[in-house]
């Protein structure tokens, strides 16, 4: 199979490119800039591409079976202060992004999309939205040491997952749990849909080496096209 990877130098695009090619696939990584990416791995082409440049992404699809998009504003792998400042200076940016994608797919039809959100518009209950009540974004970003301007990014990712919604294209949009972060590949997590997963303690948490899993695991055999999953201990 041939997976491209937008965000391939992220915390979970690396972590899926690499997912990708120990599981024998081809990967062409995709960064703003992949001219200083030094990679000496079979199967995997770098290449540069702006996730906004419509045509750009386009050009770069022939012969891909699934693109996986980690799109964020800046490098969060690198300076996530900088990604956070940027995501609340124009949280139009993510449905801006799935716009774009959901365009260069029309030349394309046959390769799927998956996209990298965020938790907020998981539902809390069914019908209740996080990243549509100020108190329930404003307790979630206390909690993970986010400010609280930031919920004008999470609800970014929301409109983003909207825009998808109403596209007839093959697309798969990924919630991760609310605390991800760099840690174990276990292989052992639980799969959920429009509401988050929560382990006993009531923790909706995972790595990002167990999400990489998983997003290649719904390359390999699609269970949510055109729709949400999420995923938790």
């Amino acid at each position: 199979m041939h997976i491209g990877v937008i965000g391939a130098t992220g915390g979970i695009g690396s972590r899926v490119v690499t997912e990708a090619l120990d599981r024998g696939h081809h990967v062409t990584a995709f960064s703003r800039d992949a001219t200083h990416v030094e990679d000496g791995r079979k199967n995997v082409v770098w290449k540069s591409v702006d996730v906004l440049d419509t045509d750009a992404v386009a050009a770069a699809l022939p012969g891909m079976d699934v693109l996986i998009s980690g799109f964020q504003p800046g490098n969060a792998a690198k300076d996530m202060a900088d990604t956070v400042t940027r995501s609340i200076a124009d949280p139009t940016a993510y449905a801006t992004a799935a716009r774009s994608l959901l365009k260069a797919l029309e030349s394309h039809p046959r390769t799927r999309l998956i996209v990298i959100g965020g938790a907020g518009s998981l539902e809390t209950e069914p019908g209740v939205v996080r990243a549509d009540s100020d108190a329930l974004l404003h307790e979630t970003l206390d909690a993970i040491g986010l400010p609280r301007e930031y919920a004008a990014a999470v609800r970014g990712h929301r409109d983003a997952l909207n825009v998808l919604r109403t596209s007839n294209r093959l697309w798969t949009y990924f919630s991760p749990a609310e605390d991800i972060a760099p840690g174990e590949r276990t292989g052992r997590f639980r799969i959920g849909g429009d509401q988050p997963v929560t382990d006993a303690d009531g923790r909706s948490r995972i790595s990002m080496e167990d999400a990489a899993i998983a997003l290649v695991d719904e390359a390999e055999l699609p269970r949510f096209v055109q729709r949400r999953f999420t995923i938790g201990y």
